[in-house]
């Protein structure tokens, strides 16, 4: 997670940035918005029990329609019709959660690569906006030494 005013790396849950101080208005929001991890494998297996399962129940009801009530054919088929579109409604349920998992990670994935793209293009900036490169304080303090060092030295 970085933040958005200043671009540092900030560990995930932070209400405040501390490097700059700023809000992070997603720290709280991220958790509770995100959505229950279902696996992929899941919501395949739940949509292959949800059309085999749909099928039979509505041929044992078709079954029960004709011979037990003896209902006319026109009503048994247009109940056998609504439940086949409940049963494809919810296939195209499990289809949604499933497509938009994957929408979800590709998202995430460009989000992370637009983020390291901004990091880096902050790097630049700052390398560009320093004359010349600081030195530490070791090679400062050695510098400082020098030239007593060579006053000091025998020729």
């Amino acid at each position: 997670m970085y933040c958005p005013s200043c671009g540092v790396a900030v560990t995930p849950g932070s209400s405040y940035c501390n490097y700059c101080g700023e809000k992070l208005s997603g720290a709280k929001s991220d958790s509770i918005s995100k959505s229950p991890e279902v696996r992929p494998e899941t919501l395949v297996g739940a949509m292959v029990f949800a059309f085999v399962f749909g099928l039979g129940a509505i041929t044992i009801l078709m079954g029960v329609m004709k011979a037990v009530l003896h209902l006319e054919l026109g009503v048994v088929l247009a109940f056998t019709l609504l439940s086949f579109l409940v049963m494809l409604l919810l296939e195209g349920v499990f289809i949604r959660l499933l497509l938009s998992r994957k929408r979800g990670a590709d998202e995430a994935s460009d989000t992370g690569l637009l983020k390291w793209q901004a990091t880096r293009s902050l790097d630049a900036a700052q390398a560009r906006g320093l004359p010349e490169a600081m030195p530490s304080v070791t090679e400062h303090t050695t510098r400082a030494f020098d030239p007593i060092y060579q006053e000091r030295k025998p020729k």
